[in-house]
């Protein structure tokens, strides 16, 4: 059994309060103080923890209540927080936001599972009293809320005076004040996006970046932040085994175009033993001489859709590849880039249809997918949980697939073979381990077929 005892999550009262601005904020602030620290996102999100990560420099993980059972997540946040001294947990839109209206897969949820105490980010904007009602109605509304502390966001000196000491006396010591942020415009993240893994654009967040934990070294309570993530239980689970196999090479798209990776998939690759090899679809000539297989992820191709098009060598080298078989999944992004073209630009040309922009969100959301027929990742019937987020959509999406939302709504996406997975849904392979070690047997399997 292992454990993980020091641990907080700012969780936020809606989308846009500024959590995550304040997340960096005191992950920054509390690195300063010579903290060994772990962060954790909660949701589908493979953006935050690489924000984490990339720019805040500390190692973080997903954790999701619809993906994971509950000692896989459990697993996942002490594998993330081991030989640290606290771990800090960032939460997914309002606290009690997830599917449907009763809590699953929530902030909240997770909470609960993982015995976490919560700090609730609340913005203070063009308010007063009211925020004590707020407050109030987070800590009643369910059941274990496990709300303890409160930061107030956008909030001036003045007015946090007098609201702390209103809210130690209406809450009597159950609600703990734990400081505030200022309106800092000059570092709203608000426009990031992919592009953060840019060295300039990664230059200018960290000055950013910065700013914000000069400010919540002054005005956050981060003693009794720590005190308050020291008061957590004890938190014990069965270790995830994982089968040691013989080294395989896999060949991963990772530049401006794509780098949307759970990374904890990665992570499952190289503990069975693979060699994980990066490369770049828009600059390299062809994919990495040995490999055995390749790995696609999400991203924004659509933005680099010309420079991927006039890198023929490259598109020649991935379509030869996949004919002569190698095993490839190919997510979101990977996906489109395997087809004909994207907008006016051709692509790949592996598979069939045309990516085009839909002009919002499409089939966005959690889903369940289940295998019409034996392939690369899975036998017939067997099912994933995942994920879809993407505005662009295809004219051919596949259809060997069955996707299925939790409201019971179904269509048939995906291309999967015994040798190639693709398709806009993103899986997690904690999510059925089973997926990944399929994809690593295949990859072996074309190793030894050149043996």
């Amino acid at each position: 059994m292992e454990q993980i005892r020091p641990r907080v999550l700012l969780a936020g009262t809606g989308s846009g309060c500024g959590k995550t601005s304040l997340t960096c904020a005191v992950l920054l602030a509390l690195a300063q103080r010579g903290v060994r620290l772990a962060a954790c996102k909660c949701g589908p999100d493979y953006i935050d923890p690489m924000f984490h990560s990339r720019v805040v420099g500390v190692r973080s993980t997903t954790l999701d209540a619809f993906f994971f059972d509950p000692n896989t997540l459990k697993s996942l946040l002490v594998q993330n927080g081991a030989e640290r001294d606290v771990t800090i947990l960032e939460g997914v839109m309002g606290y009690y936001d997830g599917i449907g209206l009763d809590g699953r897969a929530s902030t909240w949820e997770i909470a609960r599972l993982t015995k976490t105490p919560v700090v609730l980010v609340v913005d203070a904007r063009g308010a007063a009293l009211s925020i004590l009602a707020v407050i109030e109605g987070f800590r009643t509304f369910m059941p274990q809320s496990c709300i303890r502390g409160v930061i107030l966001n956008r909030c001036s000196a003045g007015t946090y005076r007098m609201l702390e000491a209103a809210i130690q006396q209406r809450f009597d010591g159950q609600i703990r004040p734990l400081g505030y942020l200022p309106v800092m415009p000059e570092c709203g993240l608000e426009s990031r996006h992919l592009g953060l893994v840019t060295a300039a654009e990664v230059e200018g967040l960290q000055e950013k970046l910065m700013r914000l934990a000069h400010q919540a070294g002054d005005s956050i309570d981060l003693d009794g932040l720590l005190e308050l993530a020291g008061s957590a239980p004890p938190l014990s689970c069965e270790p995830i085994s994982l089968p040691q196999q013989e080294p395989v090479r896999i060949a991963v798209a990772q530049d401006t175009a794509f780098s949307f990776y759970y990374a904890e998939n990665l992570e499952v690759l190289r503990a069975m033993g693979a060699q994980l090899v990066p490369f770049s679809p828009l600059t390299d000539p062809a994919l990495p001489a040995g490999i055995h297989g390749l790995y696609l992820g999400g991203g924004y191709p659509e933005l680099h859709a010309r420079q991927l098009s006039e890198n023929h060598a490259m598109r020649n080298s991935v379509a030869a590849a996949l004919a002569g078989g190698l095993p490839c999944i190919a997510e979101c992004g990977g996906f489109m880039y395997l087809t004909e073209a994207i907008g006016e630009w051709p692509m790949v040309g592996f598979l069939p249809g045309r990516c085009f922009d839909a002009g919002k969100l499409t089939r966005f959301g959690y889903v369940t997918l289940s295998s019409q027929r034996e392939n690369l990742l899975c036998g017939t019937g067997e099912e994933i949980r995942g994920h879809e987020f993407h505005r662009w959509d295809c004219t051919c999406p596949g259809g060997d697939l069955t996707a299925r939302k939790p409201t019971g709504r179904s269509w048939t996406c995906g291309v999967a073979t015994e040798r190639l997975y693709a398709g806009f849904p993103h899986f997690h392979f904690h999510a059925n381990l089973s997926f990944a070690r399929r994809f690593y047997e295949i990859c072996l399997k074309e190793k030894r077929s050149h043996d």
